[in-house]
């Protein structure tokens, strides 16, 4: 259960859709539960997303991953108080670039998608994710780099395109 947060964030991004990513956790969980005498080692975060990532390709191969385009999520918080943290401009940069940078790395092939996932957001080691991912370690630090130079590439060929404000 510790780990319930961590391997939604996860099926987010693999499922893309909250409805799909909480399906995958739910069937994940389930075959955890079930298998839970058989694991091995103290990798149990590794593990668990072994058995989600597992969920997810036995989804995709049923045929049951649906056409789904997120909305902008414009309701997601309270209007902020004023208060001595950025101001409303600071605020709408950053989620602007939250978004980008989500969309960005929702754009990424999947499989480099997961390792970035892994590695960045979750802050698995390299071991942890080679047993998640059950790929060798030289492959997952292949494809995060990868992951990170497509990204990379990405994020700054859209920034030489945009408009400048003049100062």
């Amino acid at each position: 259960m510790p780990h319930l947060d961590a391997a939604y964030r996860f099926a987010r991004w693999l499922a893309r859709s909250p409805a799909e990513a909480d399906d995958l956790v739910q069937e994940a969980f389930l075959r955890a539960f079930r298998a839970f005498d058989s694991l091995r080692g103290t990798e149990v975060k590794a593990w668990l997303f072994a058995i989600v990532r597992n969920c997810h390709a036995s989804a995709l191969r049923q045929g049951m991953q649906r056409a789904f385009v997120p909305l902008p999520d414009e309701a997601a918080g309270e209007p902020a108080l004023a208060g001595t943290g950025p101001g409303p401009e600071q605020d709408s940069i950053a989620a602007d670039e939250q978004r980008r940078l989500e969309r960005l790395i929702g754009a990424l092939a999947p499989e480099h998608r997961e390792v970035l996932v892994l590695r960045e957001m979750e802050d698995l080691s390299y071991r942890e994710i080679a047993a998640a991912t059950q790929l060798p370690i030289g492959t997952v630090m292949s494809r995060l780099a990868r992951a990170r130079a497509a990204l990379r590439s990405q994020w700054l060929g859209e920034s030489a395109g945009e408009p400048r404000a003049v100062r």
